[in-house]
């Protein structure tokens, strides 16, 4: 199998970024009609923004509303918008969902896409692939594309203005990315681009892991206070380019197949994918056993922050036996990324991490 790294064509980072977008655009030879996919606060806070760097650049554009889910039919909705308007590239600006059904249309109609994400919920932005979900939130698949985006672009000034919360939830999927690599290196299982991991992916992905601990805690007080300090830029960066890069050319293992898994409980789709991310992070650990000092280190972490590592933290403290089994049976399906542990992955024995990893959170609270 060969090594494969893959990354966006450019990366761009800090406060008021949004100002030199049409610019950067220019610099990796993109330019208008330029249909812009927007959630409701992005439009907000970036629309005199956006009027501004498009006109210095002379690029016409329009606004489509975000419909709120990365399904089949937000994707359709979003491609009809590029059709209308002629466009020659699609932008999203907002977070994970916006994103992941913004790359999925713009690679239907074979155009270039640049991601903005305005909150580091997530480590979508810098990815080749979508996940994609149901109307009613229940995860259904992944979705591969030919190429990563052509920009990607970060307003930390943007970001540091954002929900506290959404700011955490990237903490608690990057936080998976060192473990879910390490496990497909140890394993030499396949990345999310059909190779082997290089040593330039996974070092981004321990990377990632080391400065989420290092500066999680004093990034998440200036997201808080809502300013921008070299603490947030660099959990910024972590949550987005290290652990996206980290993650797609290291690749998946249990942590996320939980995640998928936990989406066929209703009583989590309120809580957000890098929360449910984090809970299945503890839970990989205990299904491979890694050492306690590992999953001490974890659950600290998480504990500071305010991410959940206990089935009540995600909604489901009232979870029956038959819940944690529907969990986990999704969790198991054929091709899921929890088949590249190193072992046979039965429902049943993810079904005991979930209780085991769910008593060892509720005894750190004690």
């Amino acid at each position: 199998m060969l090594a494969v790294f893959t990354a966006p064509a450019r990366y761009v980072q800090g406060p008021d970024a949004t100002e030199s977008l049409g610019r950067e655009m220019r610099t990796v030879g993109l330019g208008g009609p330029a249909l812009v996919v927007a959630g409701a606060s992005a439009a907000t806070a970036l629309a005199p923004a956006w009027e501004r760097t498009f006109a210095d650049v002379g690029v016409k554009y329009a606004v489509h509303a975000f419909g709120g889910e990365s399904s089949v039919a937000e994707i359709d909705r979003i491609a009809a918008a590029a059709r209308a308007l002629g466009a020659a590239v699609v932008i999203g600006a907002g977070g994970g969902k916006v994103l992941d059904a913004t790359r999925a249309a713009a690679d239907a109609l074979h155009l270039p896409v640049v991601c903005c994400p305005t909150v580091v919920s997530t480590d979508a932005p810098c990815s080749a692939l979508s996940v994609i979900y149901t109307d009613d939130g229940v995860f259904q698949e992944y979705r591969f594309y030919r190429r990563n985006p052509e920009l990607v672009l970060v307003d930390t000034r943007v970001v540091a203005n954002g929900p506290p919360r959404l700011f955490v939830a990237g903490m608690g999927d990057a936080l998976s990315t060192y473990f879910e690599a390490k496990t497909c290196v140890d394993a030499r299982r396949p990345n999310m681009r059909g190779g082997t991991s290089t040593l330039a992916a996974f070092a981004l992905a321990e990377l990632c892991y080391r400065t989420v601990l290092a500066d999680g805690v004093a990034a998440l007080t200036a997201v808080r206070a809502k300013v921008v300090t070299p603490a947030l830029e660099r959990v910024a960066e972590a949550n987005t380019l290290l652990s996206g890069l980290g993650f797609e050319s290291s690749g998946l293992a249990a942590a996320h197949a939980i995640h998928n898994g936990l989406t066929a409980a209703a009583e989590t789709h309120d809580f957000l994918h890098g929360e449910k991310v984090a809970f299945g992070t503890l839970v990989q650990l205990v299904l491979e056993g890694r050492p306690q000092p590992a999953i001490d280190e974890l659950v600290g972490f998480c504990r500071a922050v305010g991410l959940p590592v206990t089935l009540a933290g995600i909604g489901l403290a009232q979870a029956t036996a038959e819940v944690v089994s529907r969990i986990a049976v999704r969790a198991c399906a054929a091709g899921e990324t929890i088949h590249n542990l190193p072992f046979a992955v039965t429902p049943a024995a993810v079904a005991d991490a979930i209780r085991a990893a769910d008593a060892l959170g509720q005894a750190a609270r004690s």
